[in-house]
């Protein structure tokens, strides 16, 4: 393992060396970034050592490829004229969301970095840390690759090439049309324009085959803008403003990045976990993150054993309660969790909106029902073969419906209602519904058998 790893260490050196003299190395900033980390666990001076000798350039690039913490551990090392010149080598977005990161770490320092920068970078910059982290805006990139209508296909070729060789843009899959007002009038796959020639003008490309014109706003949310990106297959989609003017695009890298911290928050949160705090290296950090939860869950867990203080006298009469009354609450906290899931899951993804809800609602109750009568069947049975008590069978039979019925219902209603008052659904559902089931399932099930088997 040590022998491999001076071998990479040995071939990153040779890489670098080669790169500052000036050959086309074609190395992603991720593959570095995953190298100096691996150097980084037995050697940090070395590691430090490659950092240094990055070209800046390169170096921006590597450095929003680095784990969070390690990213922090960077800003924090650097000085304000050292991150404003790395924040220039960035596209917008990622220049805006560095800026954004070392806010987090020292407010003061992201000023200084601001005020080191161009006033053009930073009034653009000062645009997208403006808009919410939900909205379009905020994960757009200002830099476009636009072709004028009266423009000829051969001339926009050539503009985009100097742009290309002089890094001012990339990740360039269509062209942009817009009026000489620059208002958009649509987009044009790069690939189509190769059955034109460089004489033909644009208007007669849009006009003869059409244009794509699919388009957000800055303050749209960004659900929207997954939904219209996958509705149309893009790539790619146009941010226009409200006087119709284009104003950036989002791309499908930033796109799938959306889309994997939108997973990941979801899974997190549904867990009772912080995602941001999960991210930190102090185990403090994290374990107080996940500590304010579990408190929340004791108090829940308090309530549903209170519930069962309530029938201490049934339980004591009837030892086969006592065993039998884990299966209720745990298949009622199964079947919430999986209604749970798929409704904030659909509510994600857009699927589930205005009297959407109710059939919601109503399917989950159904098929709660069903799970509930097939499986209070089965657990009839084995009670009554168990423990010899016909009765017994009923009772969990019937507590057994109940409580995947309040598990189907509360596993859609209460994501729905936090989403109603404005609380992301994914929060602290898991506990409530928790609690629901178990409260349900406990009193119900303890419940008949008081008034039926005593």
């Amino acid at each position: 393992m040590e022998n491999q790893l001076q071998e990479q260490i040995a071939l990153f050196d040779k890489y670098l060396s080669e790169h500052i003299e000036g050959a086309s190395l074609d190395v992603h900033p991720f593959e570095i970034a995953d190298t100096l980390m691996q150097i980084k666990k037995v050697d940090e001076q070395t590691y430090l050592d490659f950092l240094n000798r990055l070209p800046q350039t390169l170096l921006a690039e590597v450095i929003i490829e680095l784990p969070r913490h390690e990213q922090e551990e960077i800003y924090e090392r650097f000085g304000a004229k050292k991150l404003a010149l790395l924040t220039e080598e960035l596209n917008t977005n990622d220049a805006a969301d560095l800026i954004l990161h070392i806010e987090e770490i020292d407010e003061d320092k992201a000023n200084a970095v601001l005020s080191n920068l161009s006033e053009e970078d930073r009034d653009t910059i000062n645009e997208l840390i403006s808009y919410e982290e939900n909205e379009a805006g905020a994960h757009m990139k200002v830099e476009v690759f636009t072709a004028h209508l009266h423009e000829k296909i051969g001339d926009s070729i050539l503009r985009l090439k100097k742009m290309k060789q002089n890094n001012e843009i990339d990740n360039v899959h269509h062209v942009f049309v817009v009026s000489d007002e620059r208002t958009f009038v649509g987009m044009i796959p790069l690939e189509d324009l190769i059955l034109h020639g460089p004489k033909e003008l644009y208007k007669d490309v849009i006009d003869d085959e059409g244009k794509i014109t699919v388009f957000v706003k800055p303050h749209d949310d960004i659900k929207k803008v997954i939904e219209a990106v996958s509705n149309y297959d893009l790539s790619v989609i146009p941010v226009v403003n409200d006087f119709g003017l284009l104003v950036g695009r989002i791309t499908s890298d930033d796109i799938y990045d959306i889309i994997s911290e939108e997973a990941t928050d979801q899974i997190y949160h549904l867990a009772g976990v912080n995602d941001e705090a999960e991210q930190e290296e102090s185990l403090w950090l994290i374990g107080k993150s996940r500590a304010m939860w579990l408190g929340l869950n004791l108090f829940t867990a308090i309530a549903a054993s209170l519930v069962i203080g309530l029938f201490d006298e049934t339980l004591q009469s009837l030892v086969a309660l006592a065993i039998l009354m884990p299966i209720v609450a745990s298949m009622g906290g199964n079947a919430g969790t999986q209604t749970l899931t798929v409704t904030v899951r659909q509510m994600a993804l857009g699927e589930i909106a205005g009297d959407e809800a109710k059939k919601t609602i109503f399917k989950e109750i159904s098929i709660a029902l069903l799970n509930g009568l097939l499986y209070g069947i089965v657990m009839g049975v084995i009670a009554y073969v168990w423990f010899d008590m016909p009765m017994l069978g009923v009772v969990i039979g019937m507590a057994m419906v109940t409580n995947l019925f309040a598990a189907g219902f509360f596993g859609a209603t209460i994501p729905l209602t936090l989403k109603k008052l404005g609380v992301d659904p994914a929060i602290g559902s898991t506990v409530i519904l928790t609690t629901v089931t178990d409260v349900v399932g406990f009193f119900s099930f303890l419940g008949l058998a008081t008034l039926i088997l005593l």
